[in-house]
């Protein structure tokens, strides 16, 4: 007897119009010119004279306003011209005679014109996975570029029918994307962006720290790990179940277990009552699916996708088709919606089976990423999934999964550069395996700076593979090393309110979180020689230590361009003079994290904010005096897409370095989401505050004068107001305050007393380095005392920083 078929679901879309204004094309019968920005056409040719214009998986708007342009026909060849380029073509199949583009703009005097045929990547992409990596993997293009143009290869995606569903390319029809932005990076991403889409606002919750392991938890086991990271007063928000959450162990005759839908009720015996228990704990929960084995007979799913398939429940597999639509729907109505039901916030969609399908030119990966991210923000819900990178567009699917690194220091050294790189591909949401999946080495200093550079990473997930050395929990370090990870997690958590800001900043202005120097500094060549450093949101500037400590200094160097300016470390209070390289030491306990004087970060002022990072109740913010700053703060209900602006909050902050006033507007928009009444902390980022100071403070709710208290803290001014209703305008005035560094003898005193080597250059150095004569003379008597040249270089470095 047949199956009886269910309802099913498919959220496909509709696909958007992808045609272009007709008055942005100039074409012939079998090419085709779009200018779809100053510096961005749209190159097509067709033996056949058809051109395409359904979305596809990059390019999903095209219809943009025109930019201003004009045409030269000189018979033979046809000029196109904007504001940024020039395109010749001379009207027959691309060829690199027969069709270049020109990048005005003096950008170089050789390399500023692209022709047909010659590489143009830019400054490279981002990469599907780091699976199995040990360092540098190669990369995919981007579009910015340092000769001024790059281009994107659109003719073999997929596209969209007009009813969401797709359609397969062959690439017998060239289709490309000129990018001619010459060093205006910023203005190419936002015409990237303004023909693939924005990048979507996450959840607020999945910017915390995230737990995973490749590992046979019980329910029990996973309890008790859990209350050990409460225990230990470090923040979780999002708990992630590895394979083994399902059943692994089937009979080989129906293949592995590495694909399944069934619970482990040995390992879980009541999955309801465990998901609930972490929600009640303020955790959103994913489990890791491999879908490629299809559904086999053993699955407590098989019978009910037997009937809605139609089909008799026989015992033969049901192969997983992502092609085929009725099979896609049947794999999120029954496969996915019992378990979801259960309890599950996400799917972690562990696809390793290559870019093939069924249909060619379909790519299983994007189906899922695209489908899956549709179902998870079905019900105008918020979506998000978890999953590999498929090619340009896939900024509309975060969170990106990168896969399972080799735990070594030279991948540790790779992922700065390959999360920052990622943005010039508008990829702004990678996930990282924090520490490292596999094999390598253990090394807690190693596993101590993945987790520092976690914390300023887009997203913290810690992860290992089944094995008892990979481990990430902290409690498995040494006591130094488990001290300063847990400090770092809890700082992660504390700095959720800046980071919601950013990842509305990213939706709403096409910025990522993580991006290079040369995004901000785009004409300076030092820019590009840094790939490791990076801008973290708006305020900060990362140079992340991926390297040992040194025998002699017992601190990790990182060499360092500071751009020009002056630039404040906001964990140290380091002062530096920018425009310069240097190198930056730091022991285990801190990473260089920089600001320009007048920056805002705003924190959860709670020491270990709770698992769930709602909007908090209490805000501290650092600011770095010095200029005037200003930052809003941007929060919103959770509802939605993120986008509403009945749903968002925004609180002006202003800091006047001039009177030292800190002045907090009242909150506008949804002041329902944020809670009435806040605690606000000023925190001074300089050890140039004195009692003094701290006496003079005055905070004003509304005008009137309220309770406050001040105080210093290694020269940093603290300030606290309590109560401050959220639709009030709060003012703290401190006065002036100079912003100055710690004191360079003591740090001197500090630097030494670290080093291990000669007690007799140690004191020479020491008298050397604090004596009372300028400062030229003391660098000079150091350089002459034979010291190592790490200690030497970790003196140099503050000695010329502001003290």
């Amino acid at each position: 007897m047949s199956g009886t078929k269910d309802a099913l679901t498919l959220v496909t879309g509709p696909a958007p119009d992808g045609a272009a204004d007709p008055r942005a094309v100039v074409q012939g019968d079998r090419w085709r010119i779009t200018v779809l920005a100053d510096g961005l056409v749209r190159l097509e040719y067709a033996e056949d004279g058809r051109f395409e214009d359904r979305p596809s998986t990059f390019a999903r708007h095209r219809a943009l306003p025109v930019p201003e342009f004009r045409v030269v026909d000189r018979g033979h060849v046809v000029e196109v011209v904007t504001s940024r380029l020039r395109v010749v073509y001379d009207r027959g199949p691309f060829s690199t005679a027969g069709l270049s583009v020109e990048v005005t703009g003096g950008v170089s005097a050789y390399r500023s014109v692209w022709r047909y045929g010659q590489p143009a990547d830019g400054l490279g992409g981002t990469a599907r996975t780091l699976d199995e990596a040990d360092g540098r993997v190669p990369l995919e293009g981007g579009v910015v570029s340092r000769q001024g143009y790059a281009v994107l290869d659109d003719s073999r995606s997929m596209v969209f029918e007009p009813d969401g569903w797709v359609a397969p390319r062959d690439g017998s029809r060239q289709d490309l994307y000129v990018f001619g932005y010459a060093h205006d990076h910023a203005e190419a991403l936002r015409a990237f962006h303004a023909v693939s889409g924005p990048v979507p606002v996450l959840p607020r919750w999945a910017l915390g720290t995230w737990w995973s392991r490749f590992h046979r938890y019980t329910a029990e086991g996973y309890r008790e790990v859990v209350e050990r990271f409460a225990a230990e007063r470090i923040p979780l928000s999002v708990s992630v179940l590895d394979m083994d959450w399902h059943v692994t162990e089937v009979d080989p005759a129906l293949g592995s277990g590495w694909t399944g839908y069934t619970w482990n009720r040995d390992l879980f015996p009541d999955p309801p009552a465990l998901l609930s228990w972490l929600h009640e704990r303020g955790l959103r929960v994913t489990l890791n699916v491999h879908p490629a084995d299809g559904v086999r007979a053993h699955e407590d799913a098989y019978a009910a996708m037997c009937a809605a398939l139609g089909r008799e429940p026989d015992g033969d597999p049901i192969a997983f088709d992502v092609t085929d639509r009725e099979f896609l729907a049947a794999y999120f109505s029954v496969l996915h919606r019992g378990l979801e039901r259960d309890g599950v916030d996400f799917w972690w969609l562990d696809w390793q089976q290559g870019g093939h399908s069924r249909v060619a030119g379909i790519d299983p990966l994007w189906m899922l990423n695209h489908f899956h991210y549709l179902d998870s923000a079905r019900d105008g819900r918020r979506g998000l999934t978890f999953s590999r990178y498929a090619g340009p567009g896939s900024h509309r699917y975060p969170v990106g999964f990168s896969g399972d690194t080799v735990i070594t220091w030279d991948s540790l050294a790779f992922q700065p550069e390959f999360t920052a790189t990622a943005a010039n591909i508008g990829y702004g949401w990678w996930s990282h395996d924090i520490g490292g999946h596999f094999f390598g080495v253990r090394d807690e200093e190693l596993a101590t700076r993945w987790v520092q550079l976690g914390t300023f990473s887009p997203i913290l997930r810690l992860h290992s593979s089944d094995n008892p050395f990979t481990s990430k929990e902290p409690w498995s370090f040494g006591p130094h090393a488990r001290q300063v990870q847990a400090e770092f997690l809890r700082l992660r958590h504390r700095l959720v309110p800046y980071l919601h800001t950013m990842n509305h900043r990213a939706a709403a202005e096409s910025v990522a979180l993580v991006r290079p120097l040369y995004h901000a500094w785009p004409d300076r060549p030092e820019a590009y020689d840094v790939p490791q450093q990076f801008l973290f949101g708006s305020e900060l500037l990362v140079a992340p230590v991926t390297t040992p400590a040194d025998p002699v200094t017992r601190a990790s160097a990182v060499r360092a361009w500071l751009p020009p300016g002056t630039w404040v470390d906001v964990l140290t209070g380091a002062v530096y003079d920018g425009d310069r390289l240097l190198d930056l030491h730091r022991p285990l306990d801190s990473i260089p994290v920089l600001a320009r004087p007048g920056a805002v970060v705003p924190l959860d002022g709670a020491e270990v904010p709770g698992n769930d990072p709602v909007n908090p109740g209490h805000l501290e913010l650092l600011v770095v005096p010095g200029a005037d700053g200003a930052f809003t703060l941007v929060e919103d209900d959770g509802a939605g897409d993120g986008t509403d602006p009945a749903g968002i909050a925004r609180t002006a902050i202003r800091w006047a370095d001039g009177p030292g006033t800190l002045t907090v507007a009242p909150v506008e928009g949804a002041a329902g989401c944020v809670p009435a009444d806040r605690d606000w902390t000023l925190t001074l980022v300089t050890a140039g505050a004195t009692a003094d100071v701290a006496a003079r403070v005055v905070a004003r709710v509304d005008g009137t004068t309220v309770p406050v208290t001040a105080r210093v803290v290694d020269g940093r001014l603290r300030v606290d107001v309590a109560g401050v209703p959220a639709r009030a305008l709060l003012e703290v005035t401190c006065g002036t305050v100079p912003l100055a560094g710690p004191a360079p003898d003591a740090e001197v005193l500090r630097v030494l007393r670290a080093a291990w080597t000669q007690n007799a250059l140690l004191t020479a150095a020491l008298a050397a380095a604090t004596a009372d004569r300028p400062l030229h003379v003391r660098l000079s008597h150091l350089d002459a005392l034979g010291l190592p040249p790490s200690l030497l270089s970790a003196l140099r470095e503050v000695l010329l920083a502001r003290g």
